[in-house]
């Protein structure tokens, strides 16, 4: 397997040439700019690169294990996250009012990318960490937030989010999981959880779950379900936490990736928890973690294929092997033939797109918290939540398609786990699955982003992208972009008031025309910013930016007309002839 290098002369283009990062943070009154930012960038993919990286695939072939009812991570892993902790990263973008650094999300994003990139396993304990502190923040009581917050925030305490029992997966109306209040300000939680990421490890700590269960008086559905701060120590006499709760790992999961990372079923026998938010409003709670994964997520689908892609363009440029395309030489590095190109460029266009449009996702994210005027920061949180479920369901299956086009690459070599290459994949398939489902991600997107407001922000959002367009010039993708904006808006306005079957059945399809559109749209804003000065870098993306515009932006065309035909085929078996 070869290094990582860390994308930072890309985010220093992005940041100072393409998404305007200066004035953006500025108008925040934030007090960074791209230069500190890129340098913050670099320093941070360091730790990923000789720290991280190295022992992601001992960590693959070691895996977490349980060993007399206590996780033993694998070797390498405790040391890099005290590294990781004692640098600042897990505080990077947390609220300075419990000891965060208060840094813009940009870098945050960014960051979460490098670590996906070098080991997803491990970047799943600072980044649900960071959405626990997130949830606790928002909807738990002051004394919650002053016991638990600071040590989050810090890193020195980890957090892991307890849905999903084996009868209530994406449906948690189905939940069982019980809470008794014992007279005082706790309850008693008792029940089990499945597919509990980061549930328990061997860094040290406290472990803060978030569990979602059910009071005795709790009416039916999800109305009914409230959220639970169920901490694996509790305080003793003296204010230490050194008490055991009542809560275990009852096994880890056997999985088909990321096995370096804890997925625990708990068991909480009594468990001792205090609520978060109001009684039977724990789902309202919960989603505050939710979203900050879901795009968490899905800058793990590019990482992943970012990495992957250094990877295979490696091997292509040293594997000799066929005959150039003209026959004037033998054993050419494979990287001369024309597919294995197509294959590099089609994860690379994905990839470099993907990461200018999470970057503007994020800057927007920004400007929801941190604006001065509140209509300013409403328009903001409006297109974060409507670009959510894309980023989450966009980037990962993008980014699994990647990792496999990335192993192709090396042939029979990537089948191996020699080179590193099946790792890649069975770890990126994940997130596809875990925090919503992408088909849920997509009936989102359908069923409820585009009608917030009576349509008003996603037509919004098409214009602002149309306006951008406009002042792109005349470059290919601009262009193309423009016209597969007009097929996006064409669909939306026939999804809109269409029956629930019909949106389920095309739903996945109009996500994924929304993403080829956004990324043309980051495409045109790069190839605007590229065409400005004459070097290698600027060269390369503007042929970047012409093969997203002339090879993926016409997949826009078959989407539409997928869409608009109005099928109904898929509804004419009975459920017998599956």
């Amino acid at each position: 397997m070869y290094g990582y290098t860390p994308p930072i002369d890309d985010y220093r283009f992005l940041l100072r040439e393409v998404l305007g990062f200066d004035a953006a943070v500025g108008e925040l009154g934030m007090e960074i700019d791209a230069e500190l930012a890129a340098t913050v960038l670099e320093e941070a993919g360091k730790l990923c690169a000789e720290r991280l990286h190295p022992v992601n695939r001992e960590g693959d072939e070691h895996g977490s294990r349980l060993v007399d009812g206590a996780v033993r991570t694998p070797p390498g892993f405790a040391d890099a996250y005290r590294e990781f902790v004692s640098a600042g990263w897990a505080s990077l973008s947390g609220d300075p009012l419990y000891g965060g650094q208060g840094l813009p999300f940009l870098l945050q994003l960014w960051l979460d990318e490098m670590v996906s990139a070098a080991n997803l396993s491990f970047g799943l304990f600072p980044g649900l960490t960071r959405g626990a502190s997130e949830a606790i923040a928002a909807h738990a009581s002051d004394a919650l937030k002053a016991t638990y917050l600071p040590r989050l925030v810090s890193g020195e305490w980890t957090g892991a989010m307890a849905l999903t029992e084996s009868s209530a997966g994406t449906d948690l109306a189905l939940l069982k999981t019980k809470a008794e209040p014992k007279g005082d300000d706790s309850y008693a939680v008792t029940g089990q959880k499945i597919f509990i990421s980061s549930g328990d490890h061997d860094f040290g700590g406290n472990i803060v779950h978030l569990v979602l269960a059910r009071l005795a008086d709790a009416p039916a559905g999800v109305k009914g379900i409230s959220l639970f701060l169920v901490p694996k120590y509790l305080p003793d006499a003296d204010g230490g936490f050194t008490v055991r709760n009542d809560m275990s790992v009852g096994a880890l999961e056997k999985k088909m990736g990321i096995h370096a990372q804890p997925t625990c079923v708990m068991n909480y026998d009594g468990a001792i928890g205090w609520l978060v938010g109001e009684p039977h409003r724990g789902l309202a709670a919960m989603f505050t973690m939710m979203n900050a994964e879901r795009l968490m997520v899905g800058i793990q689908g590019l990482g992943v294929a970012g990495a992957a892609y250094q990877q295979a363009a490696s091997y292509a440029k040293e594997r000799l092997q066929g005959r150039s395309a003209d026959g004037s030489a033998n054993h050419v590095a494979i990287v001369e033939h024309a597919d294995v190109r197509r294959m590099l460029l089609n994860i690379r266009a994905f990839v470099e797109g993907a990461r200018a449009l999470g970057g503007w996702v994020a800057l927007q994210l920004d400007r929801a918290h941190h604006h001065a005027d509140p209509g300013e920061r409403a328009k903001a949180d409006a297109l974060v939540a409507l670009l959510t479920p894309v980023v989450k369901a966009a980037f990962t299956d993008f980014g699994f398609e990647s990792a496999v086009q990335a192993q192709q690459v090396f042939g029979g070599h990537g089948y191996i786990r020699e080179w590193g290459m099946e790792q890649y994949v069975r770890d990126a398939r994940i997130a596809q699955i875990y925090e919503g489902t992408n088909g849920v991600q997509a009936m989102d997107l359908v069923g409820r982003k585009l009608s917030v407001a009576g349509g008003t922000v996603v037509q919004g959002f098409f214009d602002l992208i149309a306006a951008d367009l406009a002042r792109a010039g005349g470059s290919a993708v601009a262009v193309r972009t423009d016209e597969a904006l007009v097929r996006l808006r064409e669909a939306t306005v026939a999804l809109q008031g269409v029956d629930l079957d019909t949106a389920g059945a095309v739903a996945t399809d109009y996500l994924r025309l929304f993403a080829l559109v956004a990324m043309g749209w980051m495409w045109a804003r790069m190839a605007a910013a590229a065409a400005r000065n004459d070097t290698a870098f600027n060269s390369t993306k503007l042929a970047i930016a012409d093969f997203y515009a002339k090879r993926l932006l016409p997949q826009t065309a078959g989407l539409v007309e997928g869409i608009l035909a109005n099928d109904r085929s898929f509804a004419r078996l009975s459920a017998e002839a599956f």
